[in-house]
């Protein structure tokens, strides 16, 4: 008996997670009326003279009446067509395997420690690299695409034994490694260390890294697209030089501010000594004090 398989009630099953759980779902939408995906099965001894759903041939390859001829038969129209490189046709061919790969994953499954998923892509990958190149003209077909499908889960649980394994008599964990290059980051020790004042900050990460238009920006600082547009320029250019003299190298927050007071207090230091000497320059003949 052939099962009619409902596309709408199989679209809204949710898209599994392995590789053959996910082949078998794409097999079922080949399958969905109204148009399946069929093979012309006509010259195929012991099969109906005509074309065939996918979905229902398989049903009949499985079955004890169907001789080991018939099914290579079928495998070898199958192989020819899943290598014209139409996807249906490859999708089909892994479909049509499915209850060999099943019994396959089953009997591996005791002796794969990994993840689920990984075996199963093994399997996948290993019968569509066989699929390739496997000669037709011998028989047992299906049977040998699915002996190249275990071995490929064998192969990689050989190279996972054979990997070098370090021993270590302790665990421990490290700090994460802090965001040095990430622009936001920088751009906060630029105003930490005093090389941008907030509104720098401002302008330049809603406008580089938000994409908000300068007009937006500088509406929202009270001035016009034209100076803002000057303002962040000159704030990048301290920037950029900041950045290429190795102010903002790998430091921290605490440590830029604590060098911004620094900074500031040099300043207010040196500000009256500059403004005097610059009174004295500018009116020549004052009387020493």
């Amino acid at each position: 008996m052939t099962t009619v398989v409902d596309e709408r009630a199989v679209r809204r099953i949710p898209w599994p997670t392995t590789a053959l759980a996910a082949a078998e779902r794409a097999f079922e939408l080949l399958t969905c009326q109204p148009d399946p995906l069929v093979l012309d099965c006509r010259g195929v001894p012991d099969l109906p003279q005509r074309e065939i759903p996918v979905g229902e041939l398989r049903d009949l390859l499985v079955c004890d009446q169907t001789g080991p001829q018939t099914r290579d038969a079928v495998w070898r129209r199958l192989v020819e067509l899943a290598r014209s490189g139409a996807p249906a046709w490859r999708i089909a061919a892994v479909g049509m395997a499915m209850p060999g790969l099943r019994r396959a994953a089953g009997l591996l499954a005791r002796g794969w420690h990994g993840d689920s998923c990984d075996r199963d892509s093994e399997m996948v990958a290993g019968f569509l690299n066989r699929l390739a190149d496997i000669d037709l003209a011998h028989d047992r077909i299906a049977g040998k695409l699915v002996d190249a499908a275990a071995r490929s889960v064998k192969d990689a649980m050989q190279r996972e034994a054979s990997a070098p394994v370090v021993t270590v008599h302790a665990t421990w964990s490290l700090p994460p490694r802090p965001p040095a290059d990430h622009p936001e980051w920088v751009l906060v020790r630029a105003v930490a260390a005093g090389v941008l004042s907030p509104e720098d900050w401002y302008l330049i990460s809603r406008t580089r890294l938000e994409n908000e238009t300068v007009q937006t920006a500088g509406a929202r600082l009270g001035i016009s697209a034209a100076v803002a547009g000057a303002w962040r320029r000159q704030a990048e250019r301290r920037l950029v030089t900041a950045i290429a003299g190795g102010e903002l190298d790998r430091v921290s927050i605490i440590e830029a501010a604590a060098r911004a007071v620094r900074k500031r207090a040099t300043r207010r230091r040196v500000a009256p000594r500059a403004a005097a000497t610059s009174r004295a320059v500018a009116v020549p003949g004052t009387p020493a004090a």
